[in-house]
């Protein structure tokens, strides 16, 4: 299997693209073939059409972007994602769920974006990202969070959580307009009844 994920550095962007969906890598693979494409054209077929020097700029450009698209996919390979709950990523989501019970938004935020990163099918973890966000006040980015879940197979299982969710967020996103907001502001410690709803891992 590791021998087909390092296979897809062969091709600028699809590291990303294929095992991870990303969109920047979309870009960057769609890129490469168009300008291969017209390399590929303008020096086999249209060879009376376009001067050497522009096909020669063709082909050192598809270079570059290979030679580019190679080197940051070798220094960045996306890791193997985790499909299944194991100790480690269990101890992620716990240690990012008492991070934000106390209070520690960056602390959280990291470790939930490094377990995500691991395992982006994890839609509990997803969702305490979202909320975490509406409560430090980053509206939109929640908004994306909880559009990304709500994409996902995973997010099948929590429609009634983001639902809720979209409702706080409504409700922040209006407090936001005319005053920092609650979660900010007041000094009270977040509990487990503030964890978002459904959150089973957290019930522990």
């Amino acid at each position: 299997m590791d021998i087909v994920r390092r296979s897809t550095l062969l091709w600028p962007g699809l590291p990303w693209l294929w095992l991870r969906g990303s969109r920047a890598g979309l870009l960057v693979a769609v890129a490469f073939a168009i300008v291969l494409d017209i390399a590929l054209v303008s020096t086999w077929v249209w060879t009376e059409l376009v001067e050497v020097e522009v096909a020669v700029g063709l082909w050192a450009s598809a270079g570059a972007i290979w030679l580019l698209g190679t080197i940051s996919a070798v220094s960045a390979f996306p890791p193997p994602l985790v499909l299944t709950q194991d100790a480690a990523t269990e101890k992620m989501f716990v240690e990012a769920r008492d991070a934000y019970l106390a209070r520690d938004w960056l602390a959280a935020e990291t470790k939930l974006l490094a377990l995500l990163t691991l395992r982006p099918v994890d839609g509990e973890a997803q969702l305490l990202l979202a909320s975490l966000l509406r409560r430090v006040g980053r509206c939109s980015e929640a908004e994306k969070a909880l559009n990304k879940l709500a994409r996902s197979d995973t997010g099948l299982r929590w429609q009634s959580a983001v639902a809720r969710e979209r409702r706080l967020l409504a409700r922040a996103d209006d407090d936001s307009r005319s005053t920092v907001g609650p979660d900010i502001a007041d000094g009270e410690p977040t509990t487990a009844d503030d964890l978002p709803q459904n959150q089973m891992r957290s019930a522990a």
